[in-house]
């Protein structure tokens, strides 16, 4: 199955169906990150609330941005012990990741131009939100691929030949 989705279905398709199925694990990889909001019942939370509550639940969470979050993330994220304390929290930070991907238990990848923000992902009025398109595949060839190229960007396999490592606020392969 590979499923083309734009604009704020995605918001429907994956926020508020993919992401939440999933049960073992949910890597996400995006360039820009914002205090992303959605809705729950009749509120809008925090995204970080959902991601708390998936890692409460036993869900290994792996959120690999490009560049340090702005304060209202911070804050929020502080909210959050689970996201703080939890060893199936992992998050990374490289300057020179562009990829905007979600993977759902090995089983599911929505590849986007979507970034985990408001205007991107979010609730955001259609009116207000970015135009933005993504494939959901859950074809092997694809999404096995893309974790094996996900689980050497976040062990740091790329950090040793970065010719950026010079504005790395904490690279990746730990030196």
């Amino acid at each position: 199955m590979t499923e083309l989705i734009f604009n704020e279905a995605i918001y429907a398709r994956i926020v508020e169906q993919e992401i939440p199925a999933a049960r073992r694990f949910l890597w996400i990889i995006t360039a820009d990150i914002k205090d992303m909001h959605v809705v729950r019942g009749k509120r809008s939370v925090p995204f970080l609330a959902v991601l708390s509550e998936m890692v409460e639940n036993g869900v290994a969470v792996r959120l690999i941005h490009a560049k340090e979050p702005g304060p209202r993330f911070r804050q929020d994220f502080d909210r959050y012990p689970a996201l703080i304390e939890s060893d199936l929290f992992e998050r990374a930070l490289c300057p020179r990741v562009h990829t905007k991907a979600i993977i759902i238990d090995g089983k599911r990848a929505f590849i986007t131009s979507a970034n985990l923000t408001g205007a991107g992902l979010g609730a955001k009025h259609p009116d207000k939100r970015n135009f933005e398109a993504g494939i959901l595949t859950d074809e092997k060839k694809h999404i096995m691929p893309l974790m094996e190229w996900a689980d050497e960007l976040f062990l740091g396999e790329y950090c040793g030949r970065c010719r950026l490592r010079h504005i790395c606020p904490d690279p990746l392969d730990g030196e």
